[in-house]
């Protein structure tokens, strides 16, 4: 029935902001950038590793997103990474602040969090 999830869909305040951090920092390739002047929304797709998609899409006032406390809805989005220490150093040496790497009890691996600009939460968790 399902073969795997095709797309995240992302709004983000400020394109070229959200670019430098998905594009240049995590290296994620811009596949298409659009812009939809019947919606006044400038839509940016990324490819991700597994052939997935990451869309980033700019909408003119839209309310900001409930991080903390903990909001119902997407609770934050993951990334599965080879080197959580070395992913931790290549964000932080951009300036990106990110919490200490810490064990996940239940299956013993490693993980970090940080969040994008828009303050999404994001996970790069060892696999």
């Amino acid at each position: 029935m399902l073969k795997g999830i095709h797309h995240v869909a992302i709004i983000v305040t400020d394109m070229e902001r959200s670019l430098d951090f998905y594009h240049r920092a995590l290296g994620l390739p811009v596949l298409a950038d659009t812009w939809r002047a019947e919606r006044s929304s400038r839509k940016t797709d990324l490819s991700l590793p597994d052939g997935g998609q990451l869309e980033l899409f700019t909408f003119p006032g839209s309310p900001t997103r409930p991080s903390r406390p903990e909001a119902n809805g997407l609770r934050h989005l993951a990334f599965a990474v080879d080197c959580a220490d070395t992913v931790r150093r290549a964000l932080m040496a951009r300036g990106v602040a990110c919490e200490p790497i810490r064990l996940d009890t239940l299956t013993g691996r490693r993980f970090f969090f940080c969040s994008d600009p828009d303050d999404l939460p994001l996970e790069f968790y060892e696999s």
